[in-house]
């Protein structure tokens, strides 16, 4: 094959059906102690999977020691206990080394900062065989979660999975009410390994699993709806919803992500929505969500099922600065490289930057730190296949 182009228009031609079994995954690894790891060790756990959940703070161990995790609302609902002598449980430590070194599959969580770190410590003890997978990925999660294991050394064989999480939820102690998301998908690195994406449907059902990491790259939204939903919330922008007569107030289960997006807000996402669709055509993607499946994916049903949550103040700083740094500056990053202007997304960065009064430009994943350059668009398409294992 030439160029990635030509990849992206073989692989769109009907393809035999893998022969590949599907992997099996009895021994989890969950790295981080908060909501998400606890959600994806319950799930596991539920599954008859023997979990080990490894966190560097004493304070989030004691929690799930004392009370274990409960899960509320969709999934698998139950009290799931941690250290329990003599029962299914979740097992606990502080120790990097005894959670992942017999682990078949790892899961990395929490924000890019921690999920970067935990990439740099676990290049030393890493495996053939074992399953690493990024939740949530964002855009080019897997190429830098490869990048940062080669620059520890790492040498074993191993695959990465850039998977979008397959539940909203909120935290109250130690329950967690979950809420079905939908659209949500998954690729592995290198590509085309459905083996292991059908073996992680039980632990992340729903994540519909696409052809490589360069595809589930290009098709992650999420910047593009949470940026703006959650930084563009003043009187001159109003919020979607039902309409609500002066003098009286919102019903509790209106009070949905989905309904701080309004018409105005819907302008801006699409146009981020088009630099986004431009970009990846220009590396050979295509089939991306329109904006309206990036809202469902992204910001929830604006009621009922598979409602999204509205984060408190500080959490949604937390996940503008992951949006930025995960989703929109790694499209840039990209749109560079096939010169392409993108303003829409530019101004939601700068804005989130004046906003959080941190460099995030500084901080994002950008393709030429992973490598991924060249003097010309056909260079930067062709090293991107490659960096992808295509």
């Amino acid at each position: 094959m030439n160029s990635f182009a030509d990849f992206a228009d073989a692989m769109a031609k009907p393809q035999r059906p893998s022969a590949a079994p599907a992997r099996t995954f009895q021994r989890v690894a969950v790295l981080g102690g908060g909501a998400d790891a606890r959600m994806l060790a319950a799930i596991a756990v539920s599954e008859g999977a023997d979990v080990t959940l490894f966190s560097a703070y004493r304070d989030e161990l004691q929690a799930m020691r004392s009370g274990g995790i409960a899960l509320r609302g969709a999934g698998p609902v139950g009290s799931y206990q941690a250290d329990a002598n003599g029962a299914p449980s979740v097992k606990t430590t502080a120790e990097l080394d005894g959670a992942v070194g017999e682990a078949e599959l790892i899961f990395l969580t929490g924000p890019i900062h921690k999920q970067r770190t935990y990439a740099m410590v676990l290049a030393d003890h890493l495996k053939d065989g074992q399953v690493i997978v990024i939740a949530p990925g964002r855009t080019f999660g897997a190429l830098e979660t490869r990048w940062l294991l080669g620059i520890g050394g790492c040498t074993a064989n191993i695959t990465i999975v850039e998977a979008a999480l397959p539940f909203w939820f909120t935290a109250e102690g130690n329950t967690l009410h979950l809420s079905p998301a939908t659209g949500a998908t998954g690729a592995t690195l290198p590509g085309n390994q459905p083996g292991v994406c059908e073996g992680l449907h039980p632990l992340m059902p729903g994540v519909a699993p696409l052809l490589n990491s360069i595809t589930s790259s290009f098709a992650d939204g999420s910047g593009l709806v949470e940026v703006p939903a959650l930084l563009l919330g003043g009187r001159a922008m109003a919020a979607g919803g039902p309409a609500i007569p002066m003098g009286a107030t919102s019903l509790p289960e209106n009070e949905t992500f989905r309904n701080l997006i309004g018409d105005d807000h819907r302008r801006v996402v699409d146009d981020m929505a088009a630099e986004r669709h431009e970009t990846a055509r220009r590396f050979g993607v295509r089939d991306l969500p329109g904006t309206d499946g990036w809202l469902d994916a992204h910001a929830g049903a604006a009621s009922g099922e598979g409602a999204r949550p509205i984060p408190s103040h500080d959490l949604a700083q937390r996940i503008v600065r992951d949006a930025v740094i995960g989703s929109l500056l790694p499209l840039t990053s990209a749109a560079r490289l096939v010169g392409f202007a993108t303003p829409a997304t530019d101004a939601m960065i700068a804005l989130a930057s004046s906003i959080l009064k941190a460099d995030l430009a500084t901080a994002g994943r950008k393709l030429p730190s992973m490598g991924v350059d060249g003097p010309d668009p056909d260079s930067a398409r062709r090293t991107l296949e490659n960096a992808a294992g295509l």
